[in-house]
This record gives structure tokens, sequence and C-alpha cells, in this order.
């Protein structure tokens, strides 16, 4: 059996927190040398205005994905690498980026997502009620905090959510590091055939979700592999980074009864709720990595051209500099200006719906059930590490 990787220190939690040595190093030197979960050395930046900084500037910090930053890519030759960078907006800069993305925007605006809150109010509550009727005790995560995200995406880009088990197991495989190589490749390969199967299905009868609207609207001005790059992020983000955080937004307010009190009693609070944990949970452990296009200095360390660089999103948002006592959750304070979604041209797109989806979800399962507790020991709950956005194994729980 193969022993999984060493951590990467970037991807190292004690509980939900960044570990000690990640805030020594932002609080100290600012900027350290770590090695990628892929192998390939990076400069790991660490202090919330010079994470803000990378993130803003794509001129000198391209976003560009270089061989060393997709995983996988010793098995891969230079057309197949080619193929899939296309339309994942993730690795392109501008103009590339800003083409492709003025063509996603109108459908991610907040005014859009104000359109689905009926339906995704109907998915919470079918949820929820599936798990009451299911009983005491239930797993949180395939029961609630995966299926809620995966259908709402579902609809939204037209993909089976009958297919929901295999594109989920693709998407852990994909971003769980401690797998090998040939099988992380294989996931990407995988997923690759099926978003192409969706594509085409698409291109000969649009429909009147998301990618039927890309085909009728925008099928002049996007190639099939731009297509298929885009339904794959979308399908990949819109449901890993929404599930995760529902899960362990949960499990943080069950280990802070006062706060899961707050919200119960007052789901009012749920917006400034919302961008308090995701600032504290930070789940997405840094950004893809960055490669200098110049000789830069950033926290009084000289970077050379040619560096990757990689923002830490969960050392950014728990500095001091940016907001008072950082390790304390506090539900009522907003968190503005946090970077749990990015900064800069490469915001996530997707944030007006993942605000949606956690808005409607918490309160519903806080009033649906007041009394709800773990039903495991604390101790026991399965973080997943090793995995490129963090989250939990399952969270079992009763009421």
């Amino acid at each position: 059996m193969t022993e999984a990787p060493e951590l990467p220190l970037q991807m190292r939690r004690n509980g939900f927190d960044p570990v000690q040595e990640l805030a020594r190093a932002r609080d100290g030197a600012g900027v350290i040398q770590v090695m990628t979960p892929f192998g390939v050395p990076a400069y790991l930046v660490l202090r919330y205005e010079d994470v803000r900084e990378v993130l803003s500037d794509s001129a000198r910090f391209s976003n560009v994905f270089t061989a060393v930053g997709v995983p996988g890519v010793t098995q891969v030759s230079e057309d197949e690498l080619a193929a899939m960078r296309a339309g994942n907006l993730i690795g392109l800069d501008p103009p590339e980026h800003t083409r492709l993305r003025r063509m996603l925007t109108p459908e991610f605006t907040v005014r859009r997502m104000r359109r689905l809150e009926p339906r995704i109010t109907e998915i919470v509550d079918a949820a929820l009620n599936d798990m009451e009727r299911a009983g005491k005790p239930a797993d949180l995560v395939s029961n609630f905090a995966l299926p809620v995200p995966s259908l709402v995406i579902s609809e939204l880009l037209g993909v089976p959510y009958a297919d929901r088990a295999e594109f989920q197991d693709r998407s852990a495989r994909l971003l769980d590091i401690s797998l090998p190589e040939e099988q992380r490749i294989a996931a990407r390969r995988q997923d690759r055939e099926y978003m192409a199967s969706l594509v085409a299905r698409a291109q000969a009868d649009p429909g009147e979700d998301m990618l039927g609207m890309l085909v009728r609207e925008h099928g002049d001005e996007l190639s099939t592999n731009e297509l298929i790059g885009i339904a794959g992020l979308l399908l990949l983000a819109g449901h890993e980074t929404t599930s995760n955080m529902l899960g362990l937004g949960t499990l943080a307010l069950l280990r802070h009864p006062d706060q899961l009190a707050l919200l119960r009693d007052d789901p009012a609070l749920v917006e400034p709720a919302v961008e308090e944990m995701l600032r504290w949970l930070s789940i997405v452990h840094s950004m893809p990595p960055r490669t200098t296009t110049t000789e830069v200095e950033l926290a009084g360390h000289i970077i050379p051209a040619g560096s990757l660089v990689l923002p830490s999103l969960p050392a950014a948002n728990r500095d001091r500099a940016f907001i008072e006592k950082p390790d304390t959750l506090d539900i009522t304070r907003g968190a503005p200006g946090h970077v749990a979604f990015g900064h800069g041209v490469h915001h996530c797109l997707g944030a007006p719906l993942a605000r949606m989806e956690m808005r409607i979800a918490f309160p519903a399962l806080l009033q649906r059930f007041p009394k709800l507790a773990l039903a495991e020991p604390d101790d026991q709950v399965e973080f997943r590490v090793f995995s490129l956005v963090f989250g939990l194994k399952s969270l079992h729980v009763t009421w």
C-alpha cells in the first residue's frame, strides 16, 4: 500500500485553525518557502495585505498554469495539457480570462441568484424532510451538506442529478493529494470525458440550463474544449466548496453553542454569520499557484522571476492586521473584506450562489432541529485533511 504523502505546511490544521507554525510565520517573516502538494517549491504568502496584492496583480503574478501547477502532469502530453487548460478560468489571465468570465457573469449576478431562491429553499426543505423521515442519528454530510449544493449546481448547469455519486467520487479523487498521481490523472480524464458527453448533448439540443445558454448565445465564441473546461470547473466548484462549508459550518456552530443559539434564535443574523464562517473556516487552503513574471518584493523578501507563489487564505483571514481577535468565531461581526472567495479578477464567480445556499440552509437546519447535537464523540469527527478543499468525511448528528 502506498504511504500518504506528508501533509504540506499550508494544508495543516489544528481542528479548524491553521497550525501555529503558519501563524508564527505570518506574524514573523510574512513569506516562507514551502513545497506544493505536488513536490514543487513555492513561496507561501501569509499576510492579508500581501495576499490581496498577489491576487489583484495578474501582470506580475500570472495565473496561467505551468506544468507544475496541474496534478498528474508527468503523464500528460502538451496537447492534453492544453485541452485541460481550455475554459478553466482559474488557470487563465486577462484578456482570455476576461473574455470567458464576461460570458458567465450574467448567470451569477445577485439578481439572477434571487430568482433561484424559491427553488433552493425547496431543495433544502426536501433534504431536511428526507433526513427527518430517515430518523436519527444521521450523517449530516451525506444527507444534507452534499446533496443540497449538488442538486442546485446540477439543475443550474444541466447535469443529471442521477450522476451525482459518480461526479462526487471523481471530485473527491481530483482533490485528494494522498492518492497516487496516476489515480488523480485518471479522475481528471474521466471527468473530462463525462463533461464532453454533456457538452455534446447541449450542442445537439441546447436546453434552458447554463450549458444550453452558453451553446445558444456563445457557441460561435467558445471551442468545445472551452465548454468542457467551463462546465467541469463550475460543477466541481459548485458542489465541493459549498458542501464543505455546510458540514464544517455546522460542526463549528455545534462546538460554539453560544453562536449556534444566536443564529437559531435570530435567523436574521445569518448574513453576518455566513461571512464570519467563510473567514474563520477558509476551506480553500491556498489559491492556485501564481507564477512571478518578474522579480518582485513582498514583505521585504525578493522573489525571483519564474517562481511559484501560493497565497494562503486561512493565514490571511486570521491576520490581526485585518481583523481583531481573528481566532474567535463571532457570527455577529460579518468580517467584511475576507478573502475566502479570493480577491481581484479571480474573485469566486459563484460567490453569490454559495452565499444564498448557506443563508437558506443554516437557518432552515437549526429551525428544523433546534436541539441539533453531535451523535459521535467530538474527537472522533473525521476531517478530509488531504483534500485541497478542507472538509469533513462525515458528521453524525442527532436532534
